[in-house]
């Protein structure tokens, strides 16, 4: 029988290894613009730590490993901007993504009054935009970050019944 993976708030003791994962997960990325000095590839510990102080952060475990995490941020006026959704390539397109985006909704929108939520990715991910799509986020702008890198910005409104 094999275990489940569960989701919980990361801690200072996940950094490294959500570090790693990023790294591994960042590599499809940078090579689809041809770009290996992207930020999620040459974070730093301590910068991910700081993150992880300031914002929301989960982690997907399967039993002592992480093998998926996604970060969060909330502004004054409710909007949560999401990045760094990262699932290990062995546990994709089982769902995990979409399980981890969830949660970090139903915790900003519970713990920090998230009333919009806004995320980015690369215009050639086709993955990425087909999950986010499929989880009703709509485009709302695109901004060229580089000659081969287009950011395409998502957003999702909050249903007003999560503020009766």
């Amino acid at each position: 029988m094999g275990m489940s993976v569960t989701i919980s708030a990361a801690t200072e003791d996940d950094a490294e290894q959500i570090l790693k994962l990023q790294y591994l997960c960042y590599q499809g990325e940078a090579e689809l613009y041809g770009d290996y000095s992207i930020e999620p590839l040459t974070q730093t510990l301590d910068g991910l730590r700081t993150e992880l102080a300031g914002g929301c952060v989960l982690v997907a475990r399967l039993g002592d490993e992480v093998v998926g995490s996604v970060r969060a941020t909330v502004d004054g006026d409710g909007t949560a901007t999401i990045a760094g959704l990262i699932v290990h390539p062995r546990m994709q397109r089982h769902g995990l993504g979409g399980r981890l985006l969830g949660a970090v909704e139903d915790r900003l929108a519970d713990e920090r009054s998230a009333r919009c939520f806004r995320l980015a990715t690369g215009q050639r991910n086709e993955g990425n935009l087909r999950l986010y799509r499929k989880w009703g986020y709509a485009q709302v702008g695109t901004e060229q970050v580089t000659r081969k890198l287009v950011l395409v910005t998502l957003e999702k409104r909050v249903p007003a019944a999560a503020f009766a």
